[in-house]
């Protein structure tokens, strides 16, 4: 019998030995634990001490979800208050989609309810997919009462669509104040990844857009609300906890007229053009009316394509704010501006020039509208002659007349609470040399002192010229806050009073808007026609004819009384012909509705009347016939006589 050799090995481990090893894995094992323990301990210890209100708010975050509520909006005001813009109770419909059992048959039921299209359906149908489940998706705002009510009462058999209340902006006089005011709509994908802010995907939740609405943002936003709900680890809604109102923005007041404004507006009526009244007293614009115009309701609603593709298209550029943004020649407007700088260089208001109806320089013969004979400088501006003016113009030399210019406001920017501006051109030698790298010639000076060549100006700029010639001050336009500082100008008041008086003899004289006088006892207006070409004259034709983007634009700027000045404006029709023809009548209207409201608002219903109706009306009634399809042409075969 043969034992194993293992039992004899001398590397057989004794039973002492075996113990010895045992008892020292034990130990370290045993160490390794208690070490592990310790800092599992002390981990536990740390957050639960140190950590302790850091995870609590993560827990309580978890639990709690916290639904923002779009602030109302602060109200614009006129100057006496009335509002220009408000908030509107409206009518929405919103989708939970954590509440909703079955989305599609949902979206179905909505669909028919509502009369989505299925544009708006699917739009719905991604965002429902894409949202969190507690967190609303909008399904349609602006409802009229019978669709409302029809999804309130299949609220019970629709869980998940919330119908609800809100809050949406709201404009009284529609497209008269839309390049005034701006519109506001939703926050773009842009706009969000500027600021992070959560509140900028809330439904319901819109900013500025344009104009005063855009640059007042901050003013007018106010602060959100918020809706506490408690949810589950995975979003389910458990229920609704405490609700914080939102805080409404701050009411911006303006220095705008708003009763002026909307007649400004409807005035104008089929002309595109501009009007802007300023207060003499305090360089408050009073009214900006640019038209035609976009109604911000239906921006802020969201526009649709087609009236979108009517716009856009449209020859009189309704998107386009023409008060501050276009820049036109402004012809004869110009002359009381180069009189009191002709005043200003000792030329005498009785020194007289004769006109056979031109002025010759070089070989070149300078035309004048008509044959004044002798004139004098008020006879100069009640004509509107241009003979007098190459003469002086040509005597001093522009330089002197673009100062003059300057001191009445042309070329300036102003601080107006928009984002763009129109500064316009105010040449003189050292313009021409920078910009064209040529010398001034007298040719452009003969130019320039009539209103055109290189001469560009806003019809912004020509109400404060107006403003200034009929205050004797620097008044400075605005919109809100305090009225700004003002003071002299360097004419004297004789001169003044010799440049006021001439353009009293325009329209209460015999001069070229004698048609234009006011009706109104005991209150006179003191005026400037002009009439700007946008193409050069060919042989006889003066822009009075042919296709309405090749006439010649209408210009007037006035004030009134005369005898104290309050108010000053200043009227531009594209394409209306002349002065005293299409701008001159509008000023006349415009003023009158300061002095005498009824008399100005009957004698514009009963022009209306041959319009087409107001602003409304006439919109919706062009809408209708751009969105007709086009009659297609009748093909004739054969003898067309059978």
């Amino acid at each position: 019998m043969k034992w194993p050799r293992m039992i004899f090995d001398k590397r057989s481990v004794s039973e002492a030995q075996a113990k010895f090893v045992f008892s020292r894995r034990s130990f370290v094992l045993g160490g390794a634990q208690l070490s592990i323990g310790a800092l599992l301990a002390a981990r536990m210890a740390y957050l639960s001490v140190f950590e302790n209100e850091r995870y609590t708010l993560q827990a309580e975050s978890n639990r709690v979800n916290l639904s923002l509520i779009p602030p109302r909006r602060g109200w614009i005001v006129d100057h006496k208050g009335q509002p220009l813009a408000l908030n509107r109770t409206v009518f929405r419909v919103d989708i939970i989609p954590d509440r909703v059992k079955d989305v599609p048959a949902t979206l179905d039921t909505l669909a028919a309810v509502l009369k989505l299209t299925p544009d708006e359906r699917d739009r719905i149908a991604r965002d429902v997919a894409k949202s969190a489940g507690y967190q609303p998706v909008q399904v349609a705002e602006n409802l009229d009462w019978e669709r409302y009510a029809a999804i309130s009462i299949r609220a019970p058999d629709l869980p998940g669509v919330q119908p609800a209340q809100g809050f949406a902006r709201y404009y009284p006089e529609g497209a008269a104040v839309g390049h005034l005011l701006g519109y506001v709509g939703a926050a773009s994908a842009k706009d969000y990844e500027k600021t992070k802010d959560p509140l900028y995907v809330t439904p319901g939740f819109k900013i500025g857009k344009e104009a005063i609405e855009r640059v007042m943002e901050v003013t007018l936003r106010g602060a959100p609300g918020a809706r506490r709900s408690e949810v589950t680890a995975r979003g389910k809604l458990v229920r609704e906890l405490a609700t914080r109102p939102d805080v409404t923005g701050d009411t911006l007041k303006l220095t705008i007229d708003a009763g002026l404004q909307a007649y400004a507006a409807r005035r104008l009526g089929e002309n595109s053009g501009a009007v802007t009244v300023i207060d003499t007293l305090t360089g408050g614009i009073l009214t900006m009316a640019s038209m035609p115009a976009y109604d911000p309701n239906s921006f802020s609603d969201g526009i649709g394509q087609m009236e979108w593709k009517m716009l856009s298209q449209d020859e009189r550029r309704p998107l386009v704010n023409k008060a501050l943004q276009s820049l036109y020649p402004p012809g004869s407007t110009l002359k009381p501006m180069a009189a009191l700088a002709f005043l200003a260089e000792g030329i005498k208001p009785d020194e007289t020039v004769f006109c056979a109806g031109g002025y010759r320089l070089g070989n070149r013969v300078f035309r004048c509208l008509g044959r004044h004979g002798t004139v004098n400088l008020k006879r100069a501006i009640a004509k509107s002659c241009n003979t007098y003016f190459y003469s002086m113009g040509n005597r001093i030399g522009y330089d002197k007349i673009a100062v003059m210019a300057r001191e009445l406001g042309l070329g300036a920017e102003y601080p107006l609470p928009f984002s763009t501006q129109s500064y316009g051109t105010v040449p003189d030698s050292a313009w021409k040399l920078r910009k064209y790298h040529k010398d001034w010639s007298r040719s452009d000076t003969l130019n320039a002192v009539i209103g055109q060549g290189y001469v560009q100006t806003s019809p912004l700029q020509l109400a404060v010229m107006a403003s200034r010639i009929a205050s004797g001050r620097t008044l400075v336009p605005h919109l809100m806050g305090k009225t700004p500082g003002a003071a002299a100008l360097s004419c004297t008041g004789e001169h003044l009073a010799i440049v006021r008086d001439a353009m009293s003899e325009v329209v209460n004289g015999d001069g070229t808007a004698g048609r234009s006088r006011l009706a109104l006892e005991g209150v006179l207006m003191g005026g400037k026609t002009g009439t700007a070409q946008v193409r050069k004259i060919q042989g006889g034709q003066r822009g009075q004819n042919g296709e309405w983007k090749y006439r010649d634009h209408g210009l007037f700027v006035c004030f009134a009384p005369v005898d104290v000045p309050r108010y000053a404006a200043s009227v531009v029709i594209e394409h209306g012909l002349g002065g005293a023809r299409a701008a001159a009548p509008v000023a006349r209207d415009v003023l009158t509705y300061l002095f005498d409201p009824a008399k100005a608002m009957d004698a514009l219903i009963e022009m209306e009347k041959t319009w087409g109706g107001d602003i409304n009306t006439r919109a919706k009634a062009r809408a209708a016939s751009f969105a007709k399809p086009p009659v297609p042409a009748v093909e004739t075969t054969g003898d067309p006589t059978e």
